[in-house]
């Protein structure tokens, strides 16, 4: 990808986030969407060969849309300050977990994992947990697992603000309802995601080998989003 070009039109845009500017400087964001497009379809061909289930994907099944909805929200911002793609076997509005780029001016990272899952398939996942828990250990406290992405809720992911890396977004203050608040592993059921992230220098993507990195970090992450996903999929 050429970053210098999409990180440009991202600090200006973040500097003029308003309709008028944006529509005198549309040749600009078109320039660099084209160019993070190329990236994403580079990312899924690389990913694809290690994960079969994504390899069917298209471009325009994994990108998101750049136009903010400010319907609920304070910030009345019209445009985002990021461009981002979800390589998800169901796509980018799917549940099942996939893996994440975000390209953001001193905010950039990688993710992998699931996101905002609704209460029922939570319970679910935390079951599995629960039932398989020795498994699910394995998953995510190897040496390489923790040196990437660290502990559950151990750190914080904001927009603009997200820590250098993290293992679940969000989590509850106490036990969910219904599971022993005295479990050993406890840490794991209090989470509300099952997503781990990694923050990476601007210059990650830039060249023509920064799918060899993607994938490595994709690959320590896999196990723990395929046990995520057996649970996800009788649900989709």
């Amino acid at each position: 990808m050429n970053t210098q070009l999409i990180f440009k039109f991202l600090k200006d845009v973040a500097a003029n986030n308003n309709r008028p500017w944006f529509a005198e400087h549309k040749d600009q964001y078109l320039a660099a969407k084209a160019d993070f497009e190329k990236g994403v379809e580079q990312a899924i061909n690389a990913l694809g060969a290690m994960d079969e289930t994504v390899a069917h994907l298209t471009v325009k099944d994994c990108v998101y849309r750049f136009y903010r909805d400010t319907r609920f929200s304070p910030d009345k911002s019209p445009y985002k300050r990021h461009l981002g793609a979800y390589i998800s076997a169901h796509g980018r509005k799917g549940l099942h977990a996939g893996y994440y780029i975000h390209l953001q001016p001193g905010h950039s990272l990688i993710a992998v994992g699931a996101y905002w899952l609704p209460t029922n398939i939570l319970t679910s996942v935390r079951n599995e947990i629960m039932g398989n828990i020795e498994e699910w250990r394995h998953c995510v406290e190897s040496g390489e697992f923790i040196h990437l992405f660290g502990y559950p809720n151990a750190s914080e992911w904001s927009d603009d603000a997200p820590a250098p890396k993290g293992f679940g977004i969000n989590c509850l203050k106490k036990a969910p309802k219904d599971f022993p608040k005295d479990y050993e592993f406890l840490s794991y059921l209090k989470m509300k995601d099952y997503c781990a992230w990694h923050c990476v220098p601007d210059d990650f993507f830039q060249g023509e080998h920064w799918t060899e990195q993607l994938v490595k970090i994709a690959k320590v992450a896999k196990p723990m989003m395929d046990f995520t996903n057996n649970v996800i999929d009788d649900y989709e």
